[in-house]
């Protein structure tokens, strides 16, 4: 399992890496696993200025469809439109190539609910 240390993460399965007042966000490898093979990923907020936990989109795989919830609140900046034509990335690098958004965080205190990769292993047993 790839959990990245430079990473922090939330219980609903997103990583996040925030540098200055951006956090870029994804799903984790856990996450990609549980769902199986990625058929589509839809984010219709982009410009949008959402508060945490609310839901920014949605990840579809062959057997179901889940919500994805914004771990900090702030303006969805940024979609990774390389996922309308290869959802199929956030299977074969879910930290790298397959990013989701870019927020600009509103409120930086939010950063210190996140989960420390060791916090993340221990969540999911690993």
């Amino acid at each position: 399992m790839n959990i990245p240390t430079n990473l922090k993460y939330t219980k609903d399965h997103e990583w996040v890496s925030v540098e200055g007042d951006i956090a870029t966000i994804g799903i984790t490898d856990f996450a990609q696993k549980e769902l199986g093979d990625i058929v589509y990923v839809e984010v219709d907020t982009l410009d949008q200025t959402l508060s945490k936990d609310e839901v920014f989109g949605t990840v579809e795989a062959v057997k179901t469809v889940s919500d994805l919830f914004l771990p900090l609140s702030g303006e969805i900046v940024e979609f990774n439109e390389e996922l309308e034509s290869n959802p199929e990335l956030v299977n074969s690098d879910p930290y790298g190539a397959a990013w989701m958004i870019k927020v600009k965080i509103s409120d930086a205190s939010e950063i210190d609910s996140l989960l420390s990769s060791e916090d993340y292993k221990a969540l999911i047993g690993a």
